[in-house]
C-alpha cells in the first residue's frame, strides 16, 4: 500500500488524469497491496499515537471518564480512515486488519493519565507530530484511494477526509465546533499536500521524495497559518467588511 501510485510506470500515471474508467482499473491492479514495516508506515504508526493522545487531552480538559476518554482518543485516531475506507468500499476498514494500530491508540490511554502534565508542556511539540500526522494521512488516504480505482481528483479528496474527519468527529462528540468549520486554515493544507503528491508523481519517480516534500507541504502551511494567523474567510461580496 506503500507505493501506491509509484508501483504504476511513469508514462501510465498520466493515463489516471483523463482516462477512462475501465484504463483506471487496469492501472490500479498493478499496485502492491502488501503492507510492509516502512519508515511511512513507522511515522504512520506516531502519528495515530499522537492523533490518539489528541482526542484523550480533549475529553481530559471536557473532564470524561476513562471510558470517555477512550472512546474520543479512538475516534480521534482512525475515524477518518474508517470514513475513507466504507467512502471507497474497501472493508474491513484499515484499523480492523492491522493490529498495531489498536495498541498504539491503547498506549495512548496511560501516557495520557501518568503524564499529562508533561504533553501539556510540549504542547507546541504535540502540534508539530499532530501537523506530520495530518499530511502523512493526507498522502495514505491518497494512495488507498488510487489503489481502489478512484479518479485522481476524488482520491484527493478521500486523503483530505482522512487527515481531518477523525478531528470532526472528536469535536462532534465533545460539543464543539469543529476546526475544520473555521476560518482556520486546515483541510486546505492537506489538499494543497494532496495535490503537489499527485502531480510531483506524474514526473518523478521517487515516491518517498515525492510523499517527504508533500507532507512538507502540508506541515508549513498549516504551521504558518497558526503562526501567522492565516485563514481564508468566506464574506459574500455584498457584506461590507465589519458587518455580520
Amino acid at each position: 500500500m506503500i507505493e501506491g501510485i509509484f508501483s504504476v510506470p511513469v508514462e501510465n500515471r498520466r493515463c489516471l488524469i483523463f482516462g477512462k474508467k475501465e484504463n483506471l482499473n487496469n492501472i490500479s491492479s498493478e499496485i502492491e497491496h502488501n503492507r510492509s514495516m516502512t519508515f511511512i508506515y513507522i511515522l504512520e504508526l506516531l502519528g495515530v499515537l499522537v492523533f490518539s493522545i489528541s482526542g484523550v487531552l480533549t475529553a481530559v480538559e471536557k473532564k470524561f471518564d476513562v471510558v470517555g476518554a477512550t472512546i474520543i482518543g479512538f475516534v480521534t485516531a482512525v475515524g477518518g480512515g474508517t470514513v475513507r475506507d466504507l467512502l471507497i468500499g474497501q472493508t474491513p476498514v484499515g484499523w480492523l486488519e492491522d493490529p498495531y494500530l489498536i495498541l498504539i491508540i491503547a498506549i495512548a490511554i496511560p501516557l495520557c493519565f501518568f503524564f499529562t502534565p508533561t504533553i501539556y508542556k510540549f504542547k507546541k511539540g504535540t502540534f508539530i507530530f499532530d501537523t506530520i500526522g495530518l499530511g502523512l494521512f493526507t498522502i495514505m488516504g491518497m494512495e488507498k484511494s488510487l489503489q481502489a480505482g478512484l479518479y485522481p481528483i476524488f482520491a484527493i479528496l478521500m486523503g483530505v477526509v482522512s487527515a481531518v474527519f477523525g478531528g470532526i468527529i472528536r469535536d462532534v462528540l465533545v460539543n464543539r465546533e469543529p476546526l475544520i468549520f473555521r476560518e482556520e486554515i486546515y483541510a486546505s493544507a492537506c489538499l494543497a499536500g494532496a495535490v503537489c503528491n499527485y502531480g510531483l508523481s506524474l514526473i518523478i519517480d521517487l515516491p518517498y521524495l515525492v510523499m517527504s516534500i508533500s507532507v512538507a507541504v502540508v506541515f508549513l502551511i498549516r504551521f504558518f497559518a497558526v503562526r501567522r494567523n492565516w485563514s481564508i474567510p468566506y464574506t459574500p461580496i455584498h457584506i461590507k467588511k465589519g458587518e455580520k
